[in-house]
């Protein structure tokens, strides 16, 4: 588990300062990089979404949770933050839907993402979009939650605000105009950075229960949840790389 670790920690090193972050140069490479990255932040949802099922009570009649209180307000705040935080006008707006808001505000295109989830289908996306998502979902839809709270807590908790930090330095150094994205990213160095990232460890440990073999599995997970991020980036730095990026209609 100690080389899981150190194999965990210069992963999420790669990713705090990832090239792919040095190519968005401007609106037009900031389009390519948010209709990737949107799909991360759909799925984002069912791993929480997974969560809150299996941690609080979301079934009627209600019973107490079997887990700690500590993380049964963790997750309840995270969900209430992602599905009813507020936008930058103080409306009540979840996440996703801020971050649509923020490509139809560079002209990024929607229309690979609304497509998807009308029904599903993958077939059409790019390979490392595919793996990324299907890797996810089916954490999210299976019955381990120990898992899910590694990817959640590897690949997302502990991992934005850091990689977060670094788009962002990189968006303000070119002054590139996208108040509502740097809006979203901001909000979530300021949420993820805080005590979060500390919860969403204990809810990982707390699932594992001393468990060497959960706790291992675990540890894997979340390796693989930063390799397939870092293959997300790469497929992003190619296609800005390309002399033909994709482009969405």
């Amino acid at each position: 588990m100690k080389n899981l670790l150190k194999e965990i920690d210069a992963l999420h090193s790669s990713l705090e300062d990832h090239l792919v972050y040095k190519k968005i140069e401007d609106i037009d490479s900031l389009k390519v990089f948010m209709q990737y990255h949107v799909f991360a932040v759909w799925d984002f949802m069912s791993l929480l979404k997974s969560l809150q099922r299996e941690i609080t009570c979301v079934e009627v009649p209600w019973r107490p949770s079997k887990y700690s209180k500590e993380i049964v307000r963790m997750v309840n705040e995270i969900v209430l933050g992602e599905e009813s935080d507020l936008d930058k006008e103080g409306r009540a707006c979840d996440h996703f839907s801020l971050y649509l808001s923020a490509m139809e505000e560079v002209g990024a295109s929607t229309l690979a993402i609304r497509d998807f989830l009308e029904n599903y289908e993958m077939n059409d996306l790019p390979s490392e979009v595919k793996s990324f998502v299907s890797f996810n979902l089916n954490l999210a839809l299976g019955n381990e939650p120990h898992k899910v709270a590694a990817a959640f807590f590897f690949g997302r908790e502990k991992l934005i605000p850091d990689m977060f930090t670094g788009l962002l330095s990189y968006i303000k150094n070119e002054e590139i105009n996208c108040p509502t994205l740097i809006y979203y990213i901001e909000r979530h160095i300021e949420l993820d950075g805080d005590e979060h990232s500390i919860l969403a460890k204990k809810c990982l440990e707390e699932l594992c229960g001393g468990d060497e073999k959960k706790l291992a599995a675990a540890y894997e997970i979340g390796k693989q949840s930063l390799e397939l991020r870092v293959k997300l980036w790469d497929g992003v730095l190619r296609e800005l790389s390309s002399e033909s990026p994709l482009a969405y209609n």
